[in-house]
């Protein structure tokens, strides 16, 4: 047994030998994740942008074998224009869309990081009431994120990570330069989304083929926009939550169904139009709520931007409204027997085209 067991001992021995001689010959990899800090200090003369990224990525940016030669202030200081030319491409700074040029101040080492920083300047005209940076420092690594702080003054305002697919962040002053600049901002969001929502515009357009007197469109009209503003509000804020797989196609079918009703009903009891403009419309507010996500909101100005992304959805619902009710009406006026033909071969678009997008949306979202 003692020869047997002195063999087993010799080959364990043998064994962790080799898995040690394997790590040791193996370089660590301490930096598997590539990321980088952007710190923007905004004041209302000037910006200070610190920008602080790991070691290696700023090796691999200046073609250094050794990461850990930049850890020498002296030789840093005398890499830092070179590493600032690699990284300038992909670092964008604007402020009310006009570009805002960043001269390099200084770089310092971060031994506790093993990173560097490299910090910015900006001196601004004027104060600026929206700002947006682009990061997209290391593009062809599509893994890497930029972990983002802003400071108005000493408050922090926006904490943002960009990544490849997602490189930009936005942030709005305070008082009121910094509400008008939201409202512009999201009130052509809110325009641009209806007319380049078909759904929603054929939703408004079923609504109204049946005509009638203004008060009676304007009380469907109501009833669509406070529903959808309702659902809109606390999606956007993120009290509930619903799938994208189940709204669009309710939104389909929504547009279906208003123009079965039309077909239906023939105006008999146009009334009917206002309970389904507001049932309706609180999936469609779900739906504009998709599109609020993508801006994701600045938490600085929250009611803001909801109240101008509303705004913007409402003007662009008018435009719908005083364009098609003068052509409806003018119809009925001038050839009362053409119109129901009208309204019928209408609705029936209505249906075809919210059919073909409710089974595109199953089929697309299973």
């Amino acid at each position: 047994m003692r020869p047997r067991t002195g063999l087993a001992v010799r080959a364990g021995a043998a064994a962790v030998m080799s898995i040690l001689s394997c790590l040791a010959s193996t370089p660590a990899r301490a930096h598997d994740v590539s990321f980088s800090y952007a710190d923007l200090h905004w004041k209302k003369s000037e910006i200070e942008l610190r920008v602080t990224v790991h070691r290696d990525d700023a090796a691999t940016v200046l073609g250094i074998a050794a990461p850990e030669s930049l850890m020498d202030a002296a030789f840093l200081a005398g890499k830092c224009d070179a590493l600032s030319h690699g990284l300038l491409p992909g670092l964008r700074l604007q402020g009310d869309g006009a570009a805002i040029a960043l001269r390099l101040e200084r770089a310092a080492v971060k031994p506790e990081r093993r990173s560097v920083s490299l910090v910015y300047a900006a001196s601004l005209a004027r104060p600026v009431a929206h700002l947006r940076l682009d990061a997209r420092l290391f593009p062809a690594n599509p893994q890497h994120q930029t972990f983002v702080n802003v400071y108005a003054g000493e408050r922090l305002v926006r904490q943002d990570v960009l990544t490849a697919t997602r490189s930009a962040t936005e942030v709005y002053a305070g008082g009121a330069t910094g509400l008008l600049a939201v409202l512009r901002t999201f009130v052509g969001a809110g325009i641009h989304h209806i007319f380049t929502g078909p759904d929603h515009i054929l939703f408004i357009v079923g609504l109204l083929l049946l005509g009638g007197g203004l008060g009676r469109v304007l009380r469907v009209a109501t009833a669509f926009t406070v529903a959808h503003s309702i659902t809109l509000a606390i999606a956007a804020l993120g009290l509930v939550h619903v799938s994208g797989r189940i709204v669009e196609p309710l939104i389909a079918l929504s547009i279906v169904y208003v123009g079965f009703e039309n077909l239906r009903r023939r105006g008999a009891e146009a009334d009917w139009r206002m309970r389904v403009a507001f049932a309706f419309g609180l999936v469609h507010g779900f739906g504009f709520a998709s599109v609020l996500q993508e801006f994701r909101l600045p938490r600085e100005a929250l009611a803001a931007s909801l109240l101008g992304f509303n705004l913007g959805v409402e003007v662009g619902q008018a435009w719908i409204v005083l364009s098609v009710m003068p052509v409806l009406g003018a119809l009925r006026r001038w050839a009362p027997r053409l119109a129901p033909a009208a309204v019928a071969a209408c609705s029936w678009g209505i249906i075809l085209a919210g059919g073909w997008w409710f089974f595109q949306r199953v089929l697309t979202r299973a």
